[in-house]
């Protein structure tokens, strides 16, 4: 479970880059759920249920919530209760899912969704599965790309190298070494002298990339 908690830290500085309204209600209370405080997470969720009690076909609601349920499918996989966790994993999913088929375009909806499916996926054994849910996460944080590619440089170093690397290092859990490339040649271009860049020229030379280099990078001192 520690191991979990130490790379869910990474999703809180993908997801940070969300500025949608309701995210602003609810996302400390999740990064602080995400590191093992269940207060804080049972405090985010009701506020999600109380939001979509209010109304159902609310997606930002939705996408938090079913990153909750996940959350705690992991919780329950740890202490041995399979079937909850499995009932908790396919609840949340399927929640996230939801959000994003009925708010495609809504960054608060799509990097949440990205950024949590590429971490949860490092705690998956079925290789066929992790690739789905991989391939879902690159998927949400390419449209958050296009989404923003007019005004980038105004998004400001870190929330901007948290997309291009979450991209970079997905390309390249896919296999897809073409796509991994450009991505982080892009890195080097668009956040040169940057601990992002550290990443992409580790990448480039070894074609591998640690967990702890592929996120969260500068969150206290990018500008």
């Amino acid at each position: 479970m520690k191991r979990l908690v130490t790379l869910l830290i990474l999703v809180i500085c993908i997801i940070a880059v969300a500025q949608e309204r309701f995210d602003i209600k609810v996302r400390e209370y999740f990064f602080s759920g995400f590191t093992g405080n269940t207060a804080a997470l049972d405090k985010g969720m009701k506020m999600c249920e109380e939001a979509l009690a209010a109304n159902p076909k609310f997606p930002e609601a939705m996408v938090w919530h079913g990153s909750g349920l996940v959350y705690r499918a992991f919780g329950a996989f740890q202490t041995g209760d399979q079937q909850k966790g499995l009932e908790l994993w396919r609840q949340g999913m399927q929640e996230m899912d939801t959000a994003v088929e009925m708010a495609p375009d809504n960054l608060g909806v799509r990097i949440p969704r990205g950024a949590f499916l590429l971490t949860s996926s490092r705690f998956m054994r079925d290789p066929e599965r992790i690739r789905t849910v991989v391939q879902k996460g690159v998927s949400d944080l390419e449209k958050a790309y296009e989404l923003q590619k007019d005004h980038l440089s105004a998004l400001g170093t870190h929330p901007r190298g948290e997309l291009e690397l979450g991209l970079a290092d997905g390309y390249s859990r896919l296999g897809n070494e073409q796509k991994a490339t450009e991505w982080f040649e892009r890195i080097k271009v668009d956040l040169k002298g940057t601990l992002y860049e550290d990443s992409a020229n580790l990448w480039l030379q070894t074609k591998n990339l640690p967990a702890k280099q592929a996120g969260c990078l500068g969150c206290h001192t990018a500008k």
